[in-house]
């Protein structure tokens, strides 16, 4: 069976409801945090996807009982001290940067040292900026070129609370402290500047001694040693980041209506409904309510005539962080230049996303200029595809292989894009979800 898929057809006009597949982050995070509680955990609509399964046997490895049944999870905590750290504990990532950052933090304590492993793709990515954190604690790293996975953590008993200051704007980092913290005797202080706070919220669910004070630019975050978490029953919300591909998809086709049924809108990661509704898509709430913390609602999106181009706030990037590649597709059909900066974190993601957008919109005949952190696109309203086009060789990273699908459908061209299993990561469900749109 041929690993590509081939799409020489433009999507033609919809009026459709859907439901994406669970929050990626709360999954993940869900999965950490009732790996710990007192009890038993359940949660519905859990995203069943590589990562957030690979989640699960890492929780495995370290003695903790689950069961899935489709999209259906029960883990059985042991307690916050319920992890059993046999000797020569080998935990594999595998592409998930969530979670292999995530879990150091809880592993902080091990008495034997435990290898973290990933994939091609992880194993290139930055696990210095959490190891650097987590040493202060009392904690010691051994990392391939001082950088890079495998990594091996040696824990400690005696853990001693730090201050933190995070400044790249990565959950990952800050949730990977904030895990630490709560295995620490005293109180650590972490000065972060603004990212998604799914690890905040479910703290204060919970009630663990956890406080946030948000300022202007950052929040001040103090955590204090965590004696128990009571088991989280959960069901948890459909992902705005996978929601995005729909969005984008409605707001480029012609007189074309979508609702994206109870996806998570909590403030630190609609960005991407900000910056578009900038550029004059129309996108509103319906049936807003809050569950667990977590502001949850109806989106809808109707096609847009004329879609301006923007000059895009810097304020917004931590909150559109995984989104800007489809943003990259409204920005290329506006009228005018649109111009996007401090985008750097981009290029630590799955593979360098901004060179990847780059090349996406030249092969679509999109001018754009480029630099390390930045990137101009001069968008043609009138652009349509005559050309074949082949999109390969990107790490098998999901986002560039879902934003291919959605220039193809929006713009036409003949279009080949390999690695159509790299959706099995984060999205297993999205084409099926397409071919419910276009039929």
């Amino acid at each position: 069976m041929t690993n590509s898929l081939v799409i020489s057809k433009k999507v033609k006009s919809f009026n459709k409801i859907i439901k994406v597949s669970g929050d990626k982050s709360i999954s993940i995070r869900w999965v950490l945090f009732a790996s710990l509680a007192q009890g038993v955990s359940r949660a519905k609509n859990l995203l069943i996807s590589e990562d957030v399964l690979t989640a699960i046997k890492a929780i495995n490895k370290l003695g903790i009982k689950t069961k899935i049944n489709r999209n259906f999870c029960v883990i059985f905590g042991k307690g916050i001290n319920g992890y059993n750290y046999k000797k020569n504990l080998i935990i594999n990532a595998k592409n998930s940067g969530t979670l292999g950052r995530l879990i150091l933090g809880f592993l902080i304590n091990t008495t034997n040292k435990i290898k973290l492993i990933g994939d091609k793709s992880l194993s290139k990515r930055d696990f210095k900026r959490v190891s650097d954190p987590l040493s202060k604690f009392g904690a010691k790293f051994k990392l391939k070129n001082n950088k890079h996975l495998p990594l091996t953590i040696f824990g400690s008993k005696n853990l001693k609370p730090i201050k933190y200051l995070e400044k790249r704007g990565s959950a990952q980092c800050k949730s990977s402290v904030i895990f630490a913290g709560m295995r620490t005797n005293g109180e650590t202080t972490i000065k972060a500047k603004k990212s998604r706070n799914h690890t905040e919220l479910f703290c204060k669910h919970l009630n663990l001694p956890i406080t946030v004070k948000k300022r202007k630019k950052y929040d001040e975050i103090k955590v204090n040693k965590v004696q128990k978490i009571k088991p989280i029953n959960y069901n948890i919300p459909s992902d705005i980041s996978s929601s995005a591909f729909f969005i984008v998809l409605t707001a480029l086709a012609k007189n074309s209506i979508l609702l994206i049924k109870d996806v998570n809108i909590n403030s630190s990661r609609v960005g991407i409904i900000t910056i578009l509704k900038k550029m004059g898509v129309k996108i509103n709430y319906e049936n807003k309510r809050i569950s667990k913390g977590e502001k949850i609602a109806d989106i809808k999106i109707k096609s847009s005539n004329s879609l301006k181009p923007i000059k895009c706030p810097p304020e917004l990037n931590s909150g559109a962080i995984d989104e800007f590649l489809v943003i990259f597709l409204v920005a290329a059909k506006a009228k005018g230049i649109s111009y996007f900066k401090d985008l750097a974190e981009l290029n630590q993601k799955e593979s360098p996303r901004l060179r990847w957008g780059e090349k996406i919109l030249n092969q679509m005949g999109i001018k754009t200029i480029t630099t390390k952190n930045s990137i101009k696109i001069y968008g043609n309203p009138n652009l349509i595809i005559n050309k074949k086009i082949i999109i390969k060789n990107y790490l098998k990273d999901h986002r560039v292989f879902m934003t291919s699908v959605i220039a193809a459908l929006s713009f036409g061209g003949k279009w080949k894009i390999y690695d159509k299993d790299s959706i099995k990561t984060s999205f297993p469900n999205f084409l099926k979800i397409v071919n419910k749109i276009i039929k």
